[in-house]
Formats: C-alpha cells, sequence, structure tokens
C-alpha cells in the first residue's frame, strides 16, 4: 500500500486529475473538464497543451483523450513483473483448456490491476482490459489475494478503500468479507458469484512465492448458465489450482 506524500506537489495532482478525467469521460474539451473538475478553464488548457507537447494526449478538433503513450509505459510495467512472463502461457492453456476468459491479477496500491486476460474459444467479452483496476473484494481474484494477506494489510485497504457493492451479490460488509476470506483460506480456491458483473461467476486461486507471500492470482471466468453446478464448484476450481501451482513451481525455480 502506497502512503500519503508529505509534500505532495499540486501540479502533478491536477495532472493526474485531468488525464483521469479524460479517461472516465471517454475524452473532452476544455470547457467540460474545467466543469467537471470545478477548475479554470485557463488552467485545464494550460495543462492540456503541455500534455500533448509531451505526447501524453491527443487533440481531435477541440476534443482531448488520453494518448498512447501511455500504452508504452504500461507495457514496460508489465514486462518487468516476473510474474507475467512466468504465469502467461499457463494462463493462456487455462484459456484453451476451459474455453473461458482466463485472468491474472496483481495488488498495487490496494487494488486489482489485471495483468494479462487472454480468451477461449467459448469466453464472454466483458468490459474490462490490461490495466483496469478493481477492487478487491468484489472478485474471486481480489478475494484470493485478500485471504492471504495479513490482517494488518486487510484493514489498511478497506480502511482506504472501503466494501462498496456494484451488484446486489457483493460483499458490502466487514464480517462478511472476513468469513468469506476464512473459507478461501480453508478450500485454497475462490468463487465470485455475479459480485462484479451481474451474468459472470468466476474461480481463481492466489499465486505464492518460494516464502509463501501472495504475488497474484488466476481466475476463469464465465457466463452463469455455464459455470454451474460440479463445473463451476469443483471442475473449474481444479482445473485453477493445478495451473496456480505449476505457476508457483516456476516462480520457485526459474
Amino acid at each position: 500500500m502506497s502512503k500519503p506524500a508529505k509534500n505532495p506537489l499540486q501540479s502533478v495532482t491536477t495532472t493526474f486529475e485531468i488525464l483521469n478525467a479524460l479517461k472516465a469521460l471517454d475524452g473532452a474539451g476544455v470547457t467540460e473538464l474545467a466543469r467537471h473538475l470545478d477548475i479554470p478553464k485557463s488552467t485545464v488548457h494550460n495543462y492540456l497543451s503541455t500534455l500533448e507537447q509531451e505526447e501524453y494526449v491527443v487533440r481531435e478538433d477541440t476534443e482531448y483523450r488520453v494518448g498512447l503513450r501511455f500504452l508504452e509505459l504500461g507495457a514496460y510495467a508489465r514486462h518487468v513483473q516476473q510474474l507475467f512472463e512466468i504465469a502467461k502461457p499457463e494462463v493462456d492453456r487455462l484459456a484453451e483448456e476451459t474455453g473461458e476468459l482466463a485472468n491474472l491479477l496483481v495488488e498495487e496500491h490496494g487494488r486489482g490491476s489485471y495483468l494479462y486476460r487472454t480468451y477461449g474459444d467459448q469466453a464472454v467479452r466483458v468490459k474490462a482490459h490490461v490495466g483496469t483496476r478493481v477492487p478487491l473484494h468484489t472478485t474471486a481474484l481480489g478475494k484470493a489475494i485478500l485471504a492471504f494477506l495479513s490482517p494488518e494489510e486487510v484493514d489498511e485497504i478497506v480502511d482506504r478503500h472501503g466494501l462498496d457493492a456494484p451488484t446486489e451479490q457483493s460483499i458490502g460488509s466487514r464480517e462478511e468479507l472476513d468469513e468469506a476470506l476464512a473459507e478461501i483460506r480453508e478450500r485454497g480456491v475462490a468463487f465470485d458469484d455475479e459480485e462484479r458483473i451481474d451474468g459472470l461467476r468466476c474461480v481463481a486461486a492466489p499465486v505464492r512465492d518460494d516464502g509463501d507471500e501472495v504475488i497474484g492470482a488466476i481466475s476463469a471466468s464465465g457466463p452463469t448458465n455455464r459455470l454451474q453446478g460440479d463445473r463451476f464448484r469443483e471442475e473449474m476450481a481444479q482445473k485453477v489450482l493445478e495451473v496456480a501451482n505449476v505457476i508457483e513451481l516456476n516462480v520457485t525455480y526459474s
């Protein structure tokens, strides 16, 4: 978890507020951004002009959008993660063998970040991509990570990010979360039964290093009409555990 800066630079904070607003609005003009952020139009224009000069935003007529130069930084950040290089072929195999969507997620700053996603021949396309950040308690992947963090780390994450419930099935209280994490530690596998997206189920397992520290999680996701009964609770769970075990061995001995 990151710590608050002792002397944060307001200019840096404003830069990222503008970039995050451009992402949330899927592109915007100066007036819309100024209204959205409640800061002067002249300030917004100055920041956007500088970001355009440095090639981090692109202007199309009067509208600005986040530029592809961030993709270069994202690709670099992903490739310096040893876990990505080791896990990618196994996550590919998981997608191929299950026919579903397979995922690799890591925790950073108390959020889950998708490091890799790949699709089997029956996989559904959901609104998330590599780099998407999600609340840990709303996904099987995130819960698989939370279950093997220290109680102090879980406290810090919950205190910072809360327990918002995006669907009726989402965990909404600390008591409910603690019960779910205890069950995951016992079974070694986590389930997401429409807790982030209605109609989608997910089975996940943690990935730990040779020091038994959790470093990520992998999962297989699919629609509720296909992930039912034994296939959901037994077959998919066993397959995810097998793949996680292979990744852990490769992490230890590579």
